[in-house]
């Protein structure tokens, strides 16, 4: 046999092993679909998205690559959640300590959520399913160039209710409960709200999250098992879901897999 009849062998080779590995993916994806569409779905999923820049060590890219394959990973989840019939999808995007990265991959992340904003303000996906569009965070701490972005694609989908994308942006839970606690202590100095009338909803109500349901499911990819300052007070009956897969490279079974932990859980609320 020739050289090169060795090699198109190999390559045939491949081409099956890639075709057989592709069916059963799409078959084991099938089937837990079917599953978890049968069960409870969670109203409202959290995620921690971790493991951009070690996905792009790994492969050998750049930071800023790596970043821009979480934000396409994005895409894909809100288009599993509208399939799932899950409402409401909040997403870890960048932390008040991010701030201190470096300043080469702030100011990448910066030009990203700039365009990203404005696309989403314009996406017809967006405008078709009516998904409304807010960010929950320290919007002062961002470059105007970020804070106009963000005006544009909130404004645009402010009317909507059919799902809800929430993008936590230069966001920190403990400042945001500083500041919540902060706003009511000014209402009772000024006589506007009596101490004996502060409750868990009072105080919900001056989170940056106070016109959504608390999260059902937190998920954080990369192997990290911990929540990093996100929706501390949100999260007291979620339901939490790890998993080793860095963010860029998960994938619709990983995340159907995670539904399907949480289906499979009883939730008590402390009952």
């Amino acid at each position: 046999m020739s050289e090169d009849n060795g090699e198109e062998g190999k390559a045939i080779k491949n081409e099956i092993s890639r075709v057989i590995a592709s069916t059963a993916y799409n078959t084991y994806e099938k089937r837990l679909m079917k599953e978890v569409r049968e069960s409870k779905m969670p109203n409202h999923v959290a995620v921690i998205m971790d493991g951009n820049r070690r996905f792009a060590k790994e492969f050998g890219l750049t930071a800023a690559e790596g970043h821009a394959k979480g934000k396409d990973k994005l895409e894909e989840l809100l288009d599993w959640c509208m399939e799932l019939g899950i409402k409401v999808l909040t997403v870890y995007a960048f932390s008040t300590e991010n701030l201190k990265r470096d300043t080469d991959e702030v100011e990448s992340l910066m030009r990203l959520f700039e365009e990203n904003f404005y696309r989403l303000g314009d996406d017809e996906r967006v405008h078709r399913h009516k998904i409304k569009v807010t960010v929950l965070g320290q919007k002062d701490l961002l470059p105007e160039s970020v804070k106009e972005a963000i005006d544009y694609a909130e404004k645009r989908t402010a009317g909507y209710s059919s799902y809800y994308y929430n993008i936590a942006t230069a966001y920190g839970s403990r400042q945001e409960i500083i500041q919540a606690i902060k706003q009511i202590a000014q209402k009772v100095k000024d006589g506007q709200l009596e101490v004996g009338d502060i409750d868990e909803r009072t105080f919900s109500n001056y989170l940056y999250t106070a016109d959504f349901p608390d999260p059902d499911l937190i998920l954080r990819t990369s192997g990290e098992e911990r929540i990093s300052n996100f929706l501390l007070w949100q999260l007291a009956y979620a339901e939490l879901y790890f998993t080793d897969v860095y963010w860029p490279g998960f994938r619709k079974i990983d995340f159907l897999r995670a539904i399907r932990s949480y289906q499979l859980r009883q939730r008590r609320f402390g009952k």
